[in-house]
Parts: structure tokens; C-alpha cells; sequence
């Protein structure tokens, strides 16, 4: 399967604003809270790469020196500026990762529920991108969503698979709920 396209996500956002519910949904502030309870309280410098309207950003932001957060859909960067913007520190840029990616090195990347979206020759290039991108030391955290979905490529096992098995990540901490998986790595 090919990746998903920039169009397929820009009708979900074109049908709601927040098509997950990542605003209002009780699951996803759960997943939040694990997500911020793993890492360190305070980097430098931060990618996050799918950040959708910018629930997860405006809250990760507070540990961040810097954050540069990164969308495809042109919809959910609007939003995620709007919601953001009382945060001078965060820059919202719509890009196709990991074909677009800022050219810096982070102390942190998070690639939450994006990685199922990519191809096999996506994924590759999201590995070797991401890790010419981290710091050294620097902590890479993965979430996905478990159960099968139809439209994406592939399950959040198999992305947590190709990075867990890469010799340039190591793995800090795994958390696994019902609907999701966590992953703390960090560069080896």
C-alpha cells in the first residue's frame, strides 16, 4: 500500500475539526497524561511530527525551549496555530513528513499515531530521518493506536517493530493499554 495522501486527511478535517476528538476525548487524555509521565521535564528542542490541531502541542510546549510541530493537513495547522498561539515558543508548519523535515537536530521527536500511515519505503525513511535527527541522547517517543483500521497501512505494532529493532534506537520504557502502545527510545 502506498502512503496516505495529504486529500485523505484533508476531507477528515473538511468533515470535523477534530475528527479523533482529541479535545474532548477521556482516552485521549489518558494517553496524553502516559505520554507526558514517561518523559523528561524539560528539552531544548522538540519535533512533533503529526501534531493534528495542536491538543497534545500546547501541552507538551511547557517542557520545550523550542517546539516545532508538523502537520500534512493545511486544516489542522490553522487550528493548531489558533490554539498555540499564546505560545511564542511553538512553530506549527504544514509538511509532508518524512519527505519535509525541519533540518535540525532535537533532544526530542514524538511520532504519535502517524507512523501506520506510511509505506514500507515511508516508514524507512521516517527511521533513517528521525534518527539523523535526534540528539545524541535524545529521546524519541512513540504511540499508536492498536486495533486494525482498514484505511491505514499497516497496525501500531508493526511501527513500533521497525523502530524497537533498529540498533540506532534503544528502548527506555514500553507501555501497553488496550488501544494503544507507548515506546520511550532513545538513541543508542
Amino acid at each position: 500500500m502506498t502512503t496516505l495522501s495529504q486529500d485523505y486527511f484533508e476531507r477528515l478535517y473538511d468533515a470535523a475539526d477534530d475528527p479523533w476528538s482529541f479535545a474532548t476525548s477521556p482516552y485521549e487524555r489518558e494517553k496524553y497524561d502516559r505520554s507526558l509521565a514517561v518523559l523528561s521535564p524539560r528539552y531544548e528542542r522538540a519535533l512533533e511530527i503529526g501534531c493534528s490541531i495542536g491538543v497534545f502541542t500546547e501541552r507538551l510546549a511547557r517542557r520545550c525551549g523550542e517546539l516545532v510541530a508538523i502537520d500534512i493537513s493545511n486544516r489542522a495547522v490553522r487550528h493548531a496555530r489558533m490554539r498555540c498561539a499564546h505560545q511564542t515558543h511553538v512553530r506549527i508548519v504544514r509538511a509532508t513528513f518524512p519527505h519535509q523535515s525541519p533540518p535540525s537536530m532535537f533532544d526530542l521527536i514524538t511520532c504519535c499515531e502517524v507512523g501506520y500511515y506510511w509505506s514500507d519505503a515511508d516508514l524507512s525513511l521516517a527511521r533513517n530521518r528521525i534518527a539523523a535527527s535526534l540528539a545524541p541522547e535524545g529521546e524519541l517517543l512513540l504511540v499508536h493506536f492498536l486495533p486494525h483500521v482498514d484505511d491505514y497501512v499497516r497496525e501500531g505494532d508493526e511501527v513500533h517493530a521497525a523502530f524497537v529493532s533498529d540498533k540506532r534506537f534503544r528502548q527506555v520504557e514500553h507501555f501497553r493499554a488496550e488501544r494503544y502502545r507507548l515506546d520511550l527510545l532513545s538513541r543508542a
